[in-house]
């Protein structure tokens, strides 16, 4: 019986993605909400039925600590660092990781200190706000936080970026171009045709060429050359203190995949972000399991709402100042923030309302760089933070 719930249990937590996968492509209201916080909700709901086997805690310890590990360097497999605009892309990736490491500390001072682990949440913060769910999930690892505040952490992130969203669209867009002295740009037949392409490209479903013999062929290079990355870094970390284990093994993790995304025959392998990010929804069904809502602190939720809240929009506030003194035109500068805030996914959107194809290579860009910066940096400022 134990085996049979072991069985069961596992082809939930594993196979439930690809049905919301499904149903997100067939029902358009269904992707606006997206696969992460449906399958939240999804793991939630599991979590608290009265009855569960006793087998699924060891699948909740197990599968996130093995899903995070896998997912970090195939998400970075692909990333191309290239030498174009280099100087726009250095001076919005500088103003971007400035601005939200001083909005978190601000949001600290003010309102983080009064939350369980705040130091650590705001560790958190800054990896979900320079690079996505990734550098959180790995954050959440290294600090060892409870699965409810974790799950809290995501669910007031969906709400304040669906609020920074309405803003962009509600005419933020145009009151930063009108901020910088700037007119609304005209675009080109060619570039619209480029951006919509490009949009069009993220609709596709990434996983329908997996299980052909091309894909199964790349399937077992990716699994490879992953678990070389995953082995040679555990055994770095075996070198340090058993406290620092955790901390070293997940950066040189995402040190090693960037250094791979520099070896074309690596970043050719296309499969790896989308395997990648498939199990990342792994782990959010399977971390959102762990919730108990009755255990959830909603006093220090509230604190927790207004640090996330100041940490977006205080950052995109000296994100404008900094890029305005630097003189950065209004689109690479709110393109950019999306790509630090919202992760690079969401650019092509932005750039098409924009109107604005070469913003969407600055926001690609600096996406990229927030994915390979976003774990050591929220190391570095629960560090900070501590000491505040």
């Amino acid at each position: 019986m134990a085996i049979f719930n072991y069985i069961l249990l596992t082809l939930v937590f594993c196979l439930t993605p690809a049905g919301v996968i499904w149903l997100c492509r067939r029902f358009p209201w269904l992707n606006n909400i997206g696969p992460i916080m449906i399958l939240y909700a999804i793991g939630i709901a599991i979590g608290n039925l009265p009855c569960l086997p006793a087998q699924i805690k060891t699948l909740q310890d197990l599968l996130p600590n093995v899903m995070i590990p896998l997912a970090i360097p195939m998400m970075l497999f692909g990333c191309t660092f290239t030498r174009s605009e280099a100087r726009l892309q250095l001076k919005v990736v500088v103003s971007g990781l400035l601005s939200v490491a001083i909005a978190v500390c601000v949001g600290y001072l003010l309102f983080g200190r009064h939350v369980e682990q705040g130091a650590q949440i705001g560790g958190i913060i800054t990896g979900m706000y320079t690079g996505g769910t990734l550098n959180a999930a790995a954050l959440q690892a290294i600090f060892r936080i409870d699965s409810e505040r974790f799950i809290l952490v995501n669910s007031y992130d969906i709400l304040i970026s669906f609020i920074y969203f309405v803003f962009l669209f509600g005419g933020g867009i145009r009151l930063f171009r009108y901020i910088y002295g700037e007119k609304e740009r005209k675009i080109s037949q060619q570039e619209q045709t480029e951006i919509e392409h490009c949009i069009e490209s993220e609709k596709q479903n990434p996983y329908k060429d997996l299980w052909t013999k091309k894909g199964l062929a790349q399937i077992g290079k990716i699994l490879l050359t992953t678990i070389v990355v995953a082995a040679l870094s555990a055994g770095v970390a075996l070198l340090m203190p058993e406290q620092w284990f955790m901390v070293v093994f997940i950066l040189m993790l995402t040190t090693l995949g960037v250094g791979c995304s520099f070896i074309r025959k690596v970043r050719e392998l296309d499969k790896a972000y989308d395997i990648g990010m498939y199990l990342i929804y792994i782990f959010s069904i399977t971390i959102a399991s762990m919730a108990d809502l009755s255990n959830l602190d909603l006093v220090g939720g509230v604190n927790q709402l207004a640090f996330m809240s100041i940490a977006v929009f205080l950052s995109l506030f000296i994100h404008m100042i900094v890029c305005r003194l630097m003189k950065v035109d209004a689109d690479s500068m709110v393109i950019s923030s999306v790509a630090f805030i919202n992760s690079p996914p969401f650019v092509p959107m932005v750039s098409a309302a924009m109107h604005n194809k070469r913003a969407l290579v600055t926001g690609l860009g600096a996406g990229i760089v927030g994915y390979a910066v976003g774990n050591h940096l929220g190391v570095l400022m629960a560090e900070i933070l501590a000491l505040l």
